[in-house]
């Protein structure tokens, strides 16, 4: 067989990967993207959930990184209006490590480096701020200033639907076998049996860079921390849809942050670790996050009322901090023309992902011999065309009412303007096909696994939804087996 000859050829389908891929189909490259896995099935679908500066990198002086991800939040508050929103944080300041005028001095540069924004500006808790302070042990001495929440899984497979639509290939559960330089072009086997050649290759395995360099037996100058974040979840410890970031004893915060209706996200932990396989929360870690909220929280918890759990391994850029939590969060885009491109990527988060990107194709235009031009900036993500949500909510309720308040306020969050496609032709329950629980039925659950790249039950549970942690157990295992006789059709 005659290999397929690709512009770019991408390893790795988080949130890096997919927005190069995103980057580089709008500017009319022939792309194929390979991950092993799902989308979002490590790294991307592992983070605490938000759109931020990074206050707390303010104290290790990196405000260039700060700056850029303030942008980056503005525009991706307008780009993705169904599935990130704005969410205020409190910061107590009692039990507080760092004085007072610190944290007014570390809020105002904050603000200032956000430039012009549509969130709003922090300022100092006041009389009447009780939703905010009752929760809290003791004083009403703080702060209160702006972020965003961020469904990441979605985030990941949005990007990767805008890559598709504009003609990238995208391929899950595929790996590369191989790989190597021939000439001008990079000829790699994938595990589907298939050969193919790419004008240049990107490495975006995230954790897993280092393995790739080996397979393709490249050296590199750069290297990764591997440092491991977990989360609990339990039930609500507070009423309000506000989040709360806690100062420690050890000098790192920990966020307390509404989730899925009824539960708080608490998180996150910074442990080092040898492996990406070392993702898995251990039970310091549980006793650590559980301290944090009793040190600030009226309600107290203990492990037996963790409900849920997860973690991922960051792969952050090794920059020689002595400890995890003072290792950057900035990224470095490593370029070998030694031959064909190979770009290398070292670090990263998921807000500055576009910006990344973006960075990424102007290194590769050389190479490519591309006019690059940056196509994301002001670019809505698909479903992002919903104008206010609330109206857009009403709307969705009013055409299909059967759906009931929770479950259109589920859709229109996660489908956004896709939401007609999706339902397309539906008129009554009777229409969504089966129902599986939690609010799931099979027309849902068919898009997932026709438009979204969900091969296994897992990716539809736990990725494309989080609806796995509402259902029982004979309900995911009965899913699991419509799952099997569904993909067989």
């Amino acid at each position: 067989m005659t290999a397929v000859t690709y512009d770019l050829l991408i390893i790795g389908g988080g949130i890096n990967g997919c927005a190069i891929a995103r980057e580089a189909a709008l500017n009319g490259l022939k792309v194929l993207l390979v991950e092993k896995g799902d989308l979002a099935g490590a790294t991307s679908s592992a983070s605490t959930k938000l759109i931020h500066g990074g206050l707390r990198y303010l104290e290790y002086y990196e405000f260039k990184l700060v700056a850029e991800a303030l942008r980056e939040r503005e525009r991706l508050v307008k780009a993705a209006p169904h599935i990130i929103h704005p969410l205020r944080f409190v910061l107590p300041h009692e039990n507080a490590v760092r004085p007072w005028w610190m944290v007014r001095l570390g809020l105002y540069l904050y603000d200032f480096l956000g430039g012009r924004m549509t969130l709003a500006r922090s300022r100092g808790l006041r009389k009447g701020d009780d939703a905010y302070t009752d929760p809290l042990k003791a004083g009403d001495r703080g702060f209160v200033y702006s972020d965003a929440f961020v469904d990441d899984s979605r985030l990941t497979v949005l990007n990767a639907i805008d890559a598709a639509e504009n003609g990238a290939e995208i391929v899950t559960g595929v790996a590369l076998e191989s790989a190597r330089r021939d000439g001008d072009l990079w000829a790699a086997t994938l595990s589907d049996g298939r050969t193919v050649t790419a004008r240049a290759l990107v490495n975006a395995a995230g954790p897993w860079v280092h393995q790739m360099l080996a397979k393709l037996g490249v050296n590199s100058a750069s290297n990764v921390r591997l440092v491991k974040g977990s989360h609990i979840v339990v039930p609500r410890l507070y009423d309000g849809e506000h989040a709360y970031i806690l100062q420690q004893p050890d000098r790192r915060i920990v966020f307390a942050i509404p989730y899925q209706d009824g539960s708080t996200e608490i998180g996150t932990t910074d442990v080092p670790v040898n492996a990406p396989e070392d993702a898995v929360i251990d039970a310091d870690e549980i006793a650590y996050l559980c301290d944090a909220v009793n040190r600030h929280f009226k309600a107290q918890i203990t492990p037996a009322d963790v409900t849920s759990t997860w973690s991922g391994v960051r792969p952050l850029y090794d920059d020689g901090a002595s400890e995890a939590k003072a290792v950057t969060r900035d990224y470095v885009l490593e370029l070998d023309t030694n031959g064909p491109a190979l770009l290398s990527i070292f670090g990263g988060k998921i807000t500055t992902a576009r910006h990344l990107a973006e960075e990424a194709l102007g290194k590769l235009a050389a190479p490519l011999d591309l006019d690059f031009h940056p196509r994301t900036r002001a670019r809505v993500f698909p479903g992002g065309a919903i104008g206010d949500f609330p109206t857009f909510r009403a709307k969705v309720l009013a055409t299909w009412p059967f759906l009931g308040e929770t479950r259109a306020d589920r859709m229109a969050r996660a489908y956004g303007s896709l939401l007609p496609a999706l339902m397309d032709g539906v008129t009554d329950e009777a229409g969504m096909g089966r129902a599986f629980g939690a609010g799931l039925t099979e027309v849902e659950a068919r898009w997932m696994q026709s438009r979204e790249w969900a091969r296994t039950p897992e990716d539809a549970l736990m990725r494309r939804s989080k609806l796995g942690l509402h259902m029982t157990d004979a309900e995911r295992e009965a899913f699991a087996d419509w799952w099997e006789n569904a993909d067989a059709d």
